[in-house]
């Protein structure tokens, strides 16, 4: 199976290859670096989801010989009782040629007051606000903040993998969750 990942982060297409990897005998993943629907930090699980499903989309789009795209997006929402009042939490989409959408989210985790409030003062992306606090370039495609702030218990390979597999579980049971009509779309 072809499949085109909407990013040109290595990180997010190995976690996909390794997830597909364990239900399909063959898998090859195409990186399409597509451009996003939402803004460069989404804010909010409804903007993080829509990102999610706009990559997955668009690299499916742009890659004629993929049968499925797939979108992995971050963001930051709001949460009562967390001690900066944000938490980050990556979300997969999965599109496929019979237009059905499937998502998944991975385990949410806080970040320092001080990055939230120079990602909220500043309107920049998380991804430079930890490159420059922590002085490792690039880490979003290494071992991600998480990496970092996890000591590197969990990588974002790892996190990323969980997203992407919760957005295969209607896929892996399709006559407990797809109903056959003409939109072929999702229970619920």
């Amino acid at each position: 199976m072809i499949v085109a990942v909407g990013s040109s982060n290595p990180v997010k297409a190995q976690a996909v290859k390794n997830v597909f990897s364990l239900f399909l005998p063959r898998v090859e993943v195409i990186i399409k670096e597509v451009s996003s629907i939402v803004p460069p930090q989404p804010m909010g699980i409804d903007e993080t989801i829509r990102g999610a499903i706009g990559r997955a989309k668009r690299a499916l789009e742009q890659e004629e010989s993929a049968e499925m795209g797939v979108g992995i997006e971050a963001g930051l929402s709001p949460v009562p009782y967390s001690l900066s009042g944000w938490m980050d939490q990556q979300y997969a989409a999965i599109a496929d040629r019979h237009g059905r959408v499937t998502i998944g989210g991975g385990p949410s985790f806080e970040y320092p007051a001080e990055v939230v409030l120079r990602v909220l003062s500043t309107k920049s992306e998380v991804g430079k606000v930890m490159d420059e606090l922590t002085g490792i370039e690039g880490l979003g495609r290494r071992q991600g903040a998480i990496g970092y702030f996890s000591k590197g218990a969990l990588d974002r390979v790892r996190l990323s993998e969980i997203a992407v597999l919760m957005a295969m579980i209607p896929r892996l049971n399709e006559e407990m969750y797809f109903i056959e009509t003409k939109q072929k779309r999702p229970l619920g």
